[in-house]
């Protein structure tokens, strides 16, 4: 077992009595790839720490859990600065996508990457992420539109995780768009999507399913549809809902006890209190409201005073937020939409391991995985504050410093 010591922790226990979860002159013990015990240093009990071979002083860092990114795209290929750049100049979104720009630009990209390709340009995103002590991430498919192509997508995401000391979770986003040998013609690529699905969860790639319910993407029938099928597979689901406008989506995932809904700028009373009920968790995407300028904002104090959970991640895409850094989404998530600091961390930490389905993860507390880092600030709050600044020291995942 190792002994980490001299540190303040936010460990952001849901039911601590501290705000954030905080305890001075901390000592966390380390068993292996968990935690065995998480507390005051002067509560160590003496027979647990003499069975510490390995002791690391941490000099006086914040330490809380590792963070987690429960919402990317983070496998794509090319980008499309050109496009943004276009935008700027004057150009309608509907302009660019007569020139083959928009999502169809993104799909062809993917498409005709390689594997090695792929994983060359999502290797430099993951990084970014890794350095501000990001442990678990989730990574959506979406810009294959094809079966190859998904798995493709798929195949790179789990290479990723097996490669580089994070969790990858990955998420089948087929009912993404309508790619071009389908359009207009949506209920004929649902079926499509519908095959397709439980080909890539048979080998093992899929660990929840997603969709897209906007009057730009799929119907709220259409993506009934696709969720069956995922309850019929025994995977759980999440979805693009409310973004542009309140299509019901929210209210229809959580009907499949959907893991989250995420956007949610259009959110109603009736959707959020079937997400309270579900056990939903808000997913907020403020890079993506900030890069299209939005001006309708998630209804935050809703998912207050209906008790939805509330989480934060960076929606690492070429096309609505190409951004790899969630301490800045936590910036931005109380500048933009008012949360508090201590919400934004619990967004990247509790919350979002909640947003994933996982229980082990999201709070340091015995039994959870090992995974944390070391911050060379004195308050959590500051994590929040700082704009740019990446105070990361250190590390540790499942219980080895990275």
């Amino acid at each position: 077992m190792k002994l980490w010591t001299h540190c303040t922790a936010a460990t952001m226990q849901a039911q601590a009595a501290e705000s954030y979860g905080l305890v001075n002159d901390a000592a966390l013990v380390v068993d292996g790839a968990h935690l065995r015990w998480v507390g005051p240093r002067s509560a160590l009990p003496a027979e647990l720490a003499q069975q510490c071979l390995e002791t690391h002083d941490c000099c006086g860092a914040l330490v809380t859990p590792g963070l987690i990114d429960c919402h990317t795209h983070l496998v794509y290929g090319g980008d499309r600065a050109h496009e943004f750049e276009l935008r700027l100049n004057g150009a309608s979104y509907e302009d660019i996508a007569k020139r083959g720009g928009g999502i169809a630009s993104t799909v062809q990209a993917t498409r005709s990457a390689t594997p090695e390709q792929l994983k060359a340009q999502s290797t430099v995103r993951l990084k970014q992420l890794l350095s501000e002590g990001v442990t678990t991430l989730e990574i959506k498919s979406g810009y294959g539109l094809a079966l190859e192509p998904e798995r493709k997508m798929l195949q790179v995401a789990r290479a990723l995780g097996q490669q580089f000391a994070v969790d990858v979770r990955t998420t089948f986003l087929g009912a993404h768009a309508l790619p071009p040998e389908f359009a207009g013609q949506p209920d004929a690529y649902v079926g499509e999507v519908l095959r397709i699905l439980p080909a890539l969860c048979a080998e093992g790639l899929v660990d929840a399913v997603d969709g897209f319910c906007e009057r730009i993407a799929f119907s709220p029938a259409q993506i009934r549809r696709v969720f069956e099928t995922a309850s019929a597979l025994g995977l759980p689901v999440k979805l693009h809902a409310e973004q542009l406008s309140d299509s019901g989506g929210a209210a229809l995932a959580a009907g499949f006890n959907a893991l989250s809904c995420d956007h949610l700028e259009w959110l109603s009373e009736a959707g959020a209190q079937a997400m309270s009920k579900a056990g939903t968790v808000a997913v907020l995407l403020p890079g993506a409201f900030y890069f299209l300028r939005e001006t309708k904002l998630p209804p935050v104090e809703l998912l207050r005073s209906q008790g939805v959970p509330i989480a934060i991640a960076t929606d690492c895409n070429p096309g609505s937020s190409p951004c790899t850094s969630l301490l800045l989404m936590l910036n931005m998530a109380c500048t933009l939409f008012r949360l508090t600091p201590e919400e934004a961390l619990a967004g990247v930490t509790r919350h979002a391991a909640k947003a994933l389905g996982l229980t082990d993860r999201g709070e340091l507390a015995a039994g959870n995985r090992a995974d944390f880092v070391l911050w060379n600030v004195k308050h959590p709050a500051q994590l929040s504050y700082g704009l740019g600044a990446n105070p990361c020291i250190q590390t540790v995942y499942q219980g080895e410093p990275r």
